[in-house]
Parts: structure tokens; sequence; C-alpha cells
């Protein structure tokens, strides 16, 4: 799944250590999301989107192949 929660992290100058800390997950597991290789759950999917005060849709878009 395509996201933008590396550009979103970026804007407020975060690490991934600074954003796992934010959603209690691993660093690891933020590098998995920023690179595609990890789909979030959907609780955790709406934390995320929840934590940079913006739509769910905003944050995430399906992978069409």
């Amino acid at each position: 799944m395509n996201n933008r929660i590396q550009e979103l992290r970026q804007q407020r100058d975060w690490s991934q250590a600074d954003l796992a800390k934010h959603l209690g997950v691993s660093r690891q597991t933020v590098n998995a999301l920023e690179r595609g290789r990890y789909d979030p759950s959907l609780p955790l999917a709406f934390t995320i989107a929840h934590l940079f005060n913006t739509a769910i849709e905003k944050v995430f878009n399906p992978a069409l192949d």
C-alpha cells in the first residue's frame, strides 16, 4: 500500500524513532510502513491519520497494479 508517512513525518521534523514512540511501535515497523513492506492494521492506520490530524485517505492509497 502506498502511503505518505515519510513525508508527513519529515514535515514535523521527526525521526523514525520519534514516530515509533508516538505510535507505540518499533522503529523497524515505521521503516517497513514507509517502504510499503508492511500494511498497518486498521487501528494503527487510524492512529497514524489521527496523529497527523488528517483523513486516513490522505495518508494511505492502495497500490493498484
